[in-house]
């Protein structure tokens, strides 16, 4: 039953960043300039990376792992805008803007991150075309992606948010996939939730009726999906 990849029978790039190809093949003495000075370091489930509101001292690429961006709300509850993986740039906004950062980040799983310096970054970006371009076309990449989740918090009921959800997920936690293969999604419900902007006893409830039309199992945390499909129906 399943397919291969997504393409064809879900436009996945609107929904999801791609800046993990910003570094990916830069020339190597853009990389070295980049790289001069940064500080890797191994972040436990759940520790800040930045808050919203503080001023940058550089930028941050996931060596391996999951972050969740996100923004607190009045009543002190999270909001995740969106989950970065193993290769993605973070905090890189706050620099070019020459802001705060307007969000925080957090990790959702043992990380190893590595801190470059604003200047380093700064000097690299005036030196690599390469890297110009590519932040560019991110930017703007990631503009389109805020934006349709934006309309899909006005137009999609809760049920079809979390399928949506579970489709990007999916494609975040694949490991060495071959068709047909189940991924799992290694995420708490609360994250969840605050990911598809609901209680978190609606996503338990929702869960539960996807369980029974056999689109995922769960075990403990895990989310096995099997049928990406009928997510696919859903989410539409």
């Amino acid at each position: 039953m399943g397919t291969m990849s997504l393409k064809g029978i879900f436009p996945i790039d609107q929904w999801d960043f791609k800046s993990e190809s910003v570094l990916a093949d830069l020339p190597l003495e853009d990389l070295e300039l980049l790289t001069a000075n940064k500080i890797q370091r191994i972040y436990k489930k759940g520790e800040i990376i930045f808050w919203e509101g503080a001023y940058p001292a550089g930028i941050f690429y996931i060596t391996r792992g999951k972050v969740k961006k996100y923004k607190l709300d009045k009543d002190g509850r999270e909001q995740i805008i969106y989950v970065a993986n193993t290769g993605e740039l973070l905090g890189y906004h706050a620099i070019l803007s020459e802001d705060r950062y307007p969000d925080s980040a957090a990790v959702l799983e043992e990380s190893t991150i590595a801190f470059i310096p604003k200047e380093d970054f700064l000097h690299t970006l005036r030196h690599s075309e390469v890297l110009s371009k590519r932040l560019l076309k991110t930017l703007s990449h990631e503009f389109a992606v805020l934006t349709n989740s934006l309309s899909m918090f006005a137009q999609k009921s809760v049920r079809q948010r979390l399928a949506l959800q579970l489709i990007v997920l999916r494609e975040k936690y694949k490991v060495n996939f071959q068709a047909g293969m189940p991924v799992e999604i290694n995420m708490g419900r609360d994250d969840l939730a605050n990911l598809v902007g609901t209680a978190r006893e609606n996503v338990v409830r929702i869960l539960t009726e996807f369980k029974e039309a056999k689109i995922l199992q769960t075990k403990g945390r895990k989310i096995i999906i099997h049928d990406v499909r009928k997510l696919i129906k859903i989410a539409d």
